[in-house]
């Protein structure tokens, strides 16, 4: 519990001036590190050939977005298969089989992490430093700076004037999307990451090229003469892929390994750096828009909801009728207790970064359940940007839907939401379950290929939370499911893409063509969004439409596994 109420007021204590802080440097308005910070952007602007100042429409800016995705995909697959012949490798890491490292490509592409390897064995040093930390570092700037287009579109674009952008003389000015990705990854990130990376050295998190000791086991008995104890740039991943709601790990069991999480410090020093840039994008909209009441709604509702699943999933693991089941503690990481695991859990789907430091497929039933509820709503904080984004898809669901309670049309900061946008949103809306449920079902009917440890109610848990993280851009899984399969690479990675790419660039293009209308003038009969009713209607819209949509397979999955566990 101790730790449950530090992180939440670290958060916000520190989330409130480095969302202030963010906005600024999202708006682009001078600061007193320009000169530093200019040294490294404006050699990086020249050699792009664009200019920060220069206006993008959300075609060309959505253009610009995937295009970078697309080349930078391409160099880290390449690298991924060819690492064997690559420097930086001491520890003699293989090249990765080609859909095992398209899986790995588009997982670290998508901001998800989803891991079907073992880092410490699977990957050498260069694949960590250049295509792992590297994406880790730069697609969660990219989620930032869709969300930020996505406010300026909502608001009529940048400055609240169309003016001449390149999309056309007609096209909501969204911003410039090199700039939005280059100058929070120079000016925020890296500073944070090399805080957080000090921290951790600090606490005894390794941060070294070399290749690690080699170990003679004490027990003479032991079938091997002897252990390598891989080491390397652990401290810098550790820091990157919490601080970025990256997840994944440096090694295999992830924060659960003495290595990467060694003491109850480190462990409280990584829940916080999790929730903190969440937590500060929330903060961000406030003084982004100009709207503080907005600010407000975001981060009330958000923490509400985080408050709730939390309070959840301590109580399943800790004081429910399955808390003390010995069946229950394989897997679960005994130095920190059962209170600090669970927390994490609730913070790491919540946030979308997928780092566990215990296996989730030993948590209790209940628990589970509760980390696939915060996967589905996938706005309770969420990623960098990809929350705060899926939270304007609800928010916008909820207007819409009030309007029509109301006998009004539906309309968000005066601007009218139409048939257009509507169906946009329609698809939105209908993707997650297609997908998920659609591949869930197919999985589970050709048991050749699941590759699930447990056949019961367990077994459709397993394969569920798989695609459900992957769609979520999570990360996290349900160990002793057999994911290193062609099946499970293919297909993950066809469901990564689909739960990012869609989720970023269609709330942006309803957002530039509400920019794009007339704002009305507020009055009396203007829907107050800003408001306590409004944020339980909207909590209310996220319940209906995440959780009860799914909840067959919730019943199947979790619910009668928790049944059984009880009735055993």
């Amino acid at each position: 519990m101790a730790e449950f109420l530090v992180v939440f007021a670290l958060a916000i204590a520190l989330g409130w001036p480095l969302g202030h802080y963010l906005a600024a440097v999202m708006r682009g308005v001078p600061t007193r590190g320009d000169r530093l910070f200019g040294w490294i952007e404006w050699p990086v602007y020249r050699l792009l050939g664009t200019d920060p100042a220069l206006g993008m429409g959300w075609k060309t800016y959505a253009a610009a977005f995937l295009l970078s995705n697309l080349v930078i995909g391409m160099i880290v697959w390449v690298v991924l298969m060819i690492q064997a012949w690559l420097p930086l490798n001491p520890n003699q890491a293989p090249s990765m089989r080609w859909d095992l490292a398209l899986h790995t490509m588009v997982s670290f592409l998508t901001n998800t992490n989803q891991q079907h390897y073992s880092g410490q064995a699977q990957l050498s040093f260069l694949a960590h430093m250049t295509g792992i930390v590297g994406l880790q570092v730069i697609t969660p700037m990219m989620g930032l700076a869709l969300v930020v287009a996505t406010l300026r579109g909502l608001f009529g674009g940048r400055a609240n004037s169309r003016g001449q952008v390149d999309g056309g003389a007609d096209s909501v000015d969204v911003g410039n999307y090199w700039a939005d990705v280059l100058r929070p990854t120079v000016r925020f990130l890296m500073p944070l990451c090399l805080v957080f990376s000090l921290l951790l050295t600090w606490q005894g998190v390794p941060a070294t090229l070399q290749g690690g000791p080699v170990a003679t086991p004490l027990d003479a008995q032991a079938e091997m003469r002897a252990q390598k104890i891989p080491l390397g740039p652990v401290a810098p991943m550790v820091a990157i892929k919490q601080l970025g709601s990256n997840g994944g790990g440096w090694y295999g069991p992830n924060s659960a390994v003495p290595l990467e999480n060694p003491t109850p410090l480190s462990n409280v020093i990584q829940m916080l750096a999790i929730v903190l840039i969440p937590v500060a994008v929330a903060f961000m909209v406030g003084p982004f828009t100009g709207r503080r009441k907005f600010s407000a709604l975001v981060v009330g509702t958000m923490l509400a909801m985080s408050l709730a699943t939390t309070a959840a999933a301590l109580w399943s693991e800790a004081w429910s009728s399955t808390a003390h089941d010995i069946a229950l503690m394989e897997g679960k990481e005994v130095r920190f207790g059962v209170e600090p695991s669970a927390l994490w859990a609730a913070l790491t789907t919540s946030v979308n970064n997928g780092s566990v430091n215990m296996m989730h497929d030993s948590a209790a039933p209940l628990t589970g359940l509760v980390a696939m509820a915060n996967m589905l709503v996938n706005a309770i904080w969420g990623g960098v940007g990809c929350g705060l984004q899926q939270f304007l898809v609800y928010l916008l669901l909820a207007v819409f839907l009030a309007g029509l309670m109301t006998g009004r049309t539906p309309e968000l900061f005066g601007r009218k939401i139409e048939a257009g946008e509507v169906k946009l949103l329609a698809v939105l809306v209908l993707l997650q379950p297609l997908v998920l449920l659609g591949l869930t079902a197919a999985t589970l009917a050709l048991p050749s290929v699941t590759g699930n440890s447990n056949p019961s109610f367990h077994g459709i848990s397993q394969v569920f939370y798989e695609y459900t993280s992957a769609f979520a851009n999570n990360g996290s899984g349900f160990e002793g499911l057999g994911d290193a399969t062609g099946w499970w690479n293919l297909t993950c990675a066809l469901v990564l893409a689909l739960g990012r790419y869609a989720a970023l660039v269609l709330p942006l293009v309803i957002a530039a063509q509400l920019g794009a209308k007339r704002a009305a003038p507020e009055g009396p009969g203007t829907l107050q969004v800003e408001t306590p009713t409004f944020a339980l209607t909207l909590i209310a819209i996220v319940v209906v439409l995440t959780l009860l949509q799914f909840m067959p397979v919730l019943v199947l999955g979790p619910v009668a596994d928790h049944l059984a566990l009880m009735a055993s």
